[in-house]
C-alpha cells in the first residue's frame, strides 16, 4: 500500500508538495486551516525573478531560485495537464531601473557574475531604453535587463494546482481550523486539529508557512518564522501597455492581462493583521509617478494584503526535522513562494524517496537556529 503523506497546509508550497507526492505514488492528504491559497499565495503578484531579486552574490538561496526557474516550464505543463487549466504565464522580462548616474558603474559586476550562471543580462542605457518601455519614465538613467524573468497570475496558478491535486487523487481537507496537537512516533503521525478532528500518516510535511512558529513545542527546535504583512495595489492599465515587469529600488509592476498594473509591495510588520492601510498604500501610490508618470492620474483601483513567512536569515526551512525522520519542513519563503514552488516540492518528495534533492540544502536546514539540539516530542 503506498505511504500516507499529511501536508500540513494549503498554500501554494503545501499544494505543490502534494502535488508532486501524488505524482509520484504517494497517498496524500492536504490539511488547510481555512481554505486553499488564502494567504501569501494568493495575494502574491507572481514574479519568477531571481536575478533581481539576488543582485548581491551567487549564495545557496540564489541557485535555489535559479533551480527552480529552470524547472518552471515543465512545472507548469504538468499542472496544466493534470488540471485542465491554462496558467496565465507571461515571459515578458524584466527591467531594474535606477534614477541617478552614480548608480550606474555598480550594475556592471551584477550583470558579470550573473551572466556566468544564464541571466542573459545587459545594461540598457535611455535611448533603448525608451524603445523597449515607452511608459517608463525620463527620470530613469539605465536598467539592467533580464530577459529570463517572467510572471505568473497568482491566483489562477493556486487554483490551477488545486485542481490538479484532486485531479491526482490528493484529499484536500478544507477549514480544519488551528492544529492543536502534533504526535510523532515509531508507527507514524497524529495531527489534532480543532474542525477536523483526529488524522493519521506515515510522515508529516508542514507547509503551514507565516503559522510555522508554532510548530516549536511539538519538534523541540527553534523556528523563527515571522509575519511580514504585504501591502500590493492595482491600477486599470490595458495590458501590455507596460511590457515588462519593472523593479526599482522602492517598489515593482507588472502588468496582467485583466486590464490591472499590479504595484508592490509596503511591507511592515503587523503580526497576524491582514488589514489594508492608507499609510502602506499611500507609500505606493507616492512611488509610481517617479518610475511611470501614467500614474500620476490613475485612481487604485483594487488593494490588498498577505502575510509573508519570513525568517531570520530570509531563506526558507527545507529538509528534515532532527530526529524525526518522518518529517519534512518546507516553510519560511517570504516573498519568493511561488517562484520556489516547484524546486521546493521536488526537494521535499525526493527527502521522501531517500534521493538527494535537486540542490543542496544544507543552506536551509529547519534546525540551523537551534543552539542546543532539543529532544523533540518523540512517542
Amino acid at each position: 500500500m503506498a505511504e500516507h503523506i499529511l501536508v500540513l497546509g494549503g498554500g501554494i508550497i503545501g499544494l505543490s508538495c502534494a502535488f508532486t507526492a501524488a505524482e509520484r505514488g504517494f497517498r496524500v492528504t492536504v490539511v488547510e486551516p481555512h481554505m486553499p491559497g488564502g494567504q501569501a499565495s494568493g495575494a502574491a503578484a507572481g514574479m519568477l525573478a531571481p536575478f533581481s531579486e539576488n543582485p548581491e552574490q551567487p549564495d545557496d538561496f540564489f541557485h535555489l531560485c535559479r533551480e527552480s526557474l529552470k524547472l518552471y516550464p515543465g512545472w507548469i505543463n504538468r499542472i496544466e495537464a493534470a488540471s485542465g487549466e491554462k496558467i496565465e504565464w507571461h515571459e515578458t522580462g524584466s527591467l531594474n531601473v535606477v534614477y541617478h548616474e552614480a548608480d550606474i558603474n555598480p550594475l556592471y559586476s551584477r550583470i558579470l557574475w550573473q551572466n556566468r550562471y544564464g541571466a542573459d543580462a545587459r545594461l540598457v542605457m535611455p535611448e533603448e531604453l525608451r524603445e523597449m518601455e515607452p511608459a517608463l519614465s525620463h527620470d530613469v538613467k539605465a536598467a539592467v535587463y533580464y530577459p529570463h524573468e517572467s510572471h505568473v497570475y497568482a491566483p489562477g496558478l493556486v487554483a490551477a494546482l488545486e485542481k490538479a491535486c484532486i485531479a491526482r487523487g490528493v484529499t484536500i481537507v478544507c477549514q480544519a481550523g488551528d492544529v492543536e496537537d502534533v504526535r510523532v512516533s515509531d508507527s507514524g503521525i497524529a495531527v489534532t486539529t480543532a474542525n477536523a478532528g483526529d488524522l493519521w500518516a506515515d510522515r508529516l510535511v508542514v507547509c503551514a508557512g507565516a503559522w510555522s512558529g508554532l510548530y516549536e513545542r511539538w519538534f523541540g527546535i527553534t523556528v523563527p518564522v515571522h509575519p511580514i504583512r504585504g501591502q500590493i495595489c492595482a491600477y486599470e492599465v490595458p495590458f501590455g501597455e507596460v511590457r515588462h515587469m519593472i523593479f526599482s529600488p522602492q517598489a515593482y509592476w507588472t502588468s496582467k492581462a485583466n486590464g490591472t498594473l499590479v504595484c508592490g509591495a509596503s511591507e511592515d510588520v503587523a503580526g497576524f493583521d491582514t488589514s489594508v492601510t492608507d499609510k502602506g498604500i499611500g507609500r505606493l501610490v507616492r512611488y509610481g509617478p517617479k518610475t511611470l508618470p501614467m500614474l500620476e492620474q490613475l485612481p487604485v483601483v483594487h488593494r490588498w494584503a498577505g502575510l509573508r513567512p519570513a525568517t531570520r536569515d530570509g531563506r526558507p526551512l527545507l529538509g528534515f526535522v532532527s530526529g524525526m525522520p518522518q518529517v519534512v519542513m518546507a516553510a519560511g519563503h517570504y516573498r519568493n513562494g511561488i517562484l520556489l514552488s516547484p524546486v521546493t516540492a521536488e526537494a521535499v518528495v525526493s527527502l521522501l524517496e531517500g534521493r538527494p534533492a535537486p540542490v543542496p540544502l544544507t543552506a536551509f536546514s529547519p534546525g540551523r537556529f537551534t543552539a542546543v539540539a532539543g529532544g523533540g516530542r518523540f512517542r
